[in-house]
């Protein structure tokens, strides 16, 4: 049982995908949503999903948003990475073990460096948590430029301005010290 559990994470990817095989293309704005379950091995000693884990289920909503939107594919094809160069959570209200949830993953547009997610977790009509990221796609000479990926992706992507709030944090990132002082 302990090698299931360490290994969780992959079995549940593997099952996103084979779950959203033939979902349709997504435009790269578009919405990924998938469903997914608060499990035993999910939660802490609150008996609620842990954050750990939160943002180990978002991985799985974006890989999924990734490839329906054909990045994967090109990603693959150029040897391309993706990584999480930073990220913005907030908790506002427990998944407990056996909750379901429905997860809303998007893009919301691109800077000149990195490419930003948005993600929440629904119970029903209630947001119990929101995160968006900075993504950065890479390859052996470090950042691929946004404008790049979507040549990459077909071409002329428009890019819709970034709403306020997020600009805000980007200039807060931008402030932040690193490597941080000690």
């Amino acid at each position: 049982m302990l090698r299931f559990v360490r290994m969780y994470p992959v079995v549940r990817m593997i099952k996103e995908f084979w779950v959203h095989r033939n979902a349709p293309a997504l435009p790269t704005f578009g919405t990924h949503i998938s469903h997914h379950i608060c499990w035993p091995w999910d939660i802490d000693l609150w008996v609620e999903l842990n954050n750990g884990r939160t943002l180990t289920l978002y991985d799985l909503g974006r890989l999924v948003m990734a490839r329906r939107i054909g990045l994967l594919a090109v990603a693959k094809q150029k040897g391309w990475g993706i990584s999480v160069a930073g990220a913005v959570v907030r908790y506002r209200k427990r998944v407990r073990m056996f909750d379901r949830v429905e997860m809303r993953s998007r893009s919301l547009g691109f800077d000149h460096r990195f490419t930003y997610v948005e993600q929440s977790m629904w119970r029903g009509d209630m947001c119990c948590s929101h995160i968006v990221l900075r993504m950065a796609v890479t390859d052996a000479a470090g950042i691929v430029g946004p404008a790049r990926v979507a040549d990459a992706l077909g071409g002329d992507i428009p890019n819709p301005p970034l709403p306020e709030w997020v600009q805000t944090w980007i200039k807060a990132e931008d402030l932040r010290p690193w490597p941080p002082e000690m």
